[in-house]
C-alpha cells in the first residue's frame, strides 16, 4: 500500500508531465499557425509575416518600419489568411473538445455530433437559409450562420426530448433517437438540394465545410459560445472520469448523473453548433482527434480534454493549409474545401483502426 508521500509524489509527477504536454502543444499550435500563414498562392516571407503580426501589438509596433511592409501583403495576412487560420484553430478545438464530451458521456469512442443530429440540424438550417435568403444578414451576422446555429440546437433539443424517459435520459435511447433524427434531417437537406436550382453549389460547398469566406465578424460572432462552452465543460472533467466507471458507480461517488449528462450534452451541442455555423460540416475531427489523443496520453479527461482541444486546432489548421495548396500545381487559383481533406485522412484512419482491432480479436 502506497504512503501519502508516494501518492503526493505521483500526483506532482503526473501534473508536471501534463503541464509539459500542454506547453509543447501550445508551442506546436503557434508554430503551425505561423507556418500556415506562409502557405498560399502569394509568397510572403516569414520575416514579413512576423513583422506584420508584431505590428498589431502595442509597444512593439513602434519598433517596426511600416515602409518596409507591402500594403498588399499586409492585407493578405490580416484580412484573408489570419481569419481563416484562426477559424480553423477555433473550429478544430471546438469539434475535438465536444467529441471528447460526447464520447465520455456515451462511453463510446465512436460518438460525436453526427450521431446525435446536431450537425444534421445545422445542415438543415444552413441549406434552407441559402435557398431562400442567400447573402442576407441578421443584426450584422450572416443569416446562414444564425440558421445553422439555431438548427443545430433545435435538433439536439428534439433528440433529447424524444429519448427522455421521465426524468432520465438513457444513453442507448439517446443514441437511437439521434440516429433516427439524423436520417430525417438529412432527408430534408436532400429535398432542399433537389429544389435548390442555382443555389445548389453554395449548399454543397457549405455541407462539405471550409473557411474560404470567413471574415473577422464571423469569428467574433461564434468565439464567445465556443470559449464559454469549452471552459465550462472542462470543470466536468472529473465527472467524466467517474462516468467512465459506470453510472451507478459515479452516482455512489457523488455525481448527479442525469444532471451532469444534460449539462454536458447542452455544452457540447452549443460548442458544436457554433463551430459548424462558422465552417460547415467538417467531418471526422470530433471523432478522430479525441481517439488519437486518448491512445497517446491516456483516458484521464483532466488532460485528455485540453490536449484534444489543442491537437484538434493543430490538425484543422494543417488540413486547411493543405486544402489551399494541394491542387495548386493543376489550378493555381483553386482550393479544396477543408472537409474533403479531413474525410480523406479520417476514413483511412478508422479503416486501419478497425483492421487492427479485428486482427487482435483473431489472436
Amino acid at each position: 500500500m502506497m504512503t501519502n508521500t508516494e501518492v503526493e509524489g505521483n500526483f506532482f509527477r503526473r501534473a508536471s508531465r501534463w503541464k509539459l504536454i500542454l506547453i509543447l502543444l501550445v508551442f506546436l499550435l503557434l508554430l503551425t499557425i505561423i507556418v500556415s500563414l506562409n502557405i498560399g498562392y502569394a509568397q510572403i516571407s516569414f520575416i514579413d509575416i512576423l513583422s506584420i503580426i508584431s505590428k498589431q501589438f502595442p509597444f512593439v509596433d513602434s519598433m517596426i518600419d511600416s515602409s518596409l511592409l507591402s500594403p498588399q501583403n499586409t492585407s493578405i495576412i490580416l484580412q484573408i489568411r489570419l481569419p481563416r487560420i484562426i477559424a480553423g484553430a477555433l473550429v478544430g478545438a471546438a469539434l475535438a473538445g465536444s467529441g471528447v464530451v460526447y464520447q465520455g458521456v456515451f462511453k463510446n469512442p465512436m460518438a460525436d455530433s453526427y450521431l446525435l443530429g446536431v450537425s444534421a440540424g445545422a445542415a438543415v438550417g444552413a441549406s434552407i437559409s441559402i435557398l431562400f435568403a442567400a447573402g442576407t444578414s441578421f443584426f450584422g451576422f450572416r443569416l446562414v450562420q444564425v440558421a445553422a446555429f439555431l438548427g443545430a440546437l433545435m435538433a439536439m433539443a428534439l433528440v433529447y426530448n424524444i429519448s427522455r424517459v421521465g426524468s432520465r435520459v438513457p444513453v442507448t435511447t439517446l443514441l437511437l433517437s439521434g440516429i433516427a433524427v439524423n436520417f430525417f434531417l438529412y432527408a430534408i437537406v436532400a429535398l432542399v438540394e433537389v429544389v435548390a436550382g442555382d443555389e445548389l453549389t453554395s449548399i454543397i460547398f457549405w455541407l462539405i465545410g471550409g473557411f474560404s469566406n470567413v471574415l473577422w465578424l464571423d469569428l467574433f460572432s461564434v468565439t464567445p459560445f465556443i470559449l464559454i462552452g469549452i471552459t465550462l465543460s472542462y470543470f466536468y472533467a472529473r465527472d467524466l472520469n467517474l462516468l467512465a466507471l459506470g453510472e451507478e458507480t459515479a452516482h455512489n461517488l457523488g455525481v448527479n448523473v442525469e444532471r451532469t449528462k444534460k449539462v454536458l450534452l447542452i455544452l457540447a451541442s452549443l460548442v458544436t453548433a457554433a463551430a459548424v455555423s462558422l465552417s460547415g460540416l467538417v467531418g471526422f475531427v470530433g471523432l478522430m482527434v479525441p481517439h488519437i489523443t486518448r491512445l497517446i496520453i491516456g483516458p484521464d479527461h483532466r488532460i485528455l480534454f485540453p490536449a484534444s482541444i489543442l491537437v484538434g486546432a493543430i490538425f484543422l489548421v494543417i488540413c486547411d493549409a493543405a486544402a489551399r495548396v494541394i491542387v495548386t500545381p493543376f489550378a493555381s487559383t483553386l482550393e479544396l474545401p477543408v472537409g474533403i481533406i479531413t474525410m480523406l485522412t479520417g476514413a483511412p484512419f478508422f479503416i486501419l483502426l478497425f483492421k487492427k482491432k479485428k486482427d487482435s480479436y483473431a489472436l
